[in-house]
C-alpha cells in the first residue's frame, strides 16, 4: 500500500498536463477575487444601510405617534442606534440633522450631509430644531463605516473621506402633531 501512495506521489509531481493552465489562471483569478470582495463589500453596505434606514422609520414612527415622550437629539440617537444593533459603534458615529421646513414657503432640505469627522475629537456642529405643533419636520441621519474589504472596486467607488470612511445617509420627514 505504501508503494502505490509513493508510485502515485511521484506520478503527480511528475505530471505536466496542468502547466498550460497556470497562465490563464493568473490571468482571471484577479478578477473574480475582486468580484467576490466587492459583492461582500456590497452586501455589508447594504445590510448596514437597511438596518438605519429601519431603525430611522421606527423612532419617527414612535415620534408621530405621539406617546407622550418628549424626545432630544440624544434620545431620538439612543433609540436608532438600540434598534440598528448591527451598526458597530452608532453612538459616536451616527449624526442626527433635524431642520424645520415650511410647507407653504417651500425650499429644499439642506443637501450638504454633516457626518461625523473620525479624525477629529468633537463632533460638527450641526442644525438640530425642535419643531411646534404641525410642523413639519425632516431629520436626516448619517452613519459612518470603515469598508469592509478597503482595496475591492466597489470600495474604491464609494465616496470616502480622508480617513478611509464612507457615509450611509437616511432620510425621514414628519409632522409635529399637536399635544
Amino acid at each position: 500500500m505504501t508503494r502505490n501512495l509513493l508510485n502515485s506521489a511521484r506520478h503527480f509531481w511528475q505530471n505536466e498536463d496542468g502547466a498550460t493552465q497556470v497562465v490563464p489562471f493568473a490571468l482571471w483569478m484577479p478578477v473574480f477575487v475582486a468580484t467576490i470582495l466587492s459583492g461582500i463589500e456590497l452586501s455589508a453596505v447594504t445590510v448596514r444601510h437597511t438596518a438605519l434606514e429601519r431603525a430611522l422609520d421606527e423612532t419617527v414612527r414612535d415620534v408621530r405617534l405621539g406617546t407622550g415622550t418628549i424626545y432630544d437629539h440624544n434620545s431620538l440617537k439612543t433609540s436608532i442606534c438600540e434598534r440598528a444593533a448591527i451598526l458597530p459603534d452608532c453612538m459616536n458615529t451616527l449624526q442626527l440633522e433635524m431642520v424645520k421646513l415650511d410647507m407653504r414657503a417651500w425650499t429644499d432640505p439642506p443637501a450638504d450631509v454633516k457626518c461625523v469627522d473620525q479624525g477629529s475629537t468633537v463632533a460638527p456642529v450641526v442644525d438640530f430644531e425642535y419643531g411646534r405643533d404641525n410642523e413639519l419636520m425632516y431629520l436626516r441621519a448619517c452613519y459612518e463605516f470603515e469598508p469592509v474589504a478597503p482595496t475591492s472596486y466597489f470600495s474604491e467607488a464609494m465616496v470616502t473621506d480622508a480617513n478611509g470612511y464612507s457615509a450611509i445617509v437616511s432620510t425621514s420627514a414628519f409632522v409635529q402633531e399637536p399635544l
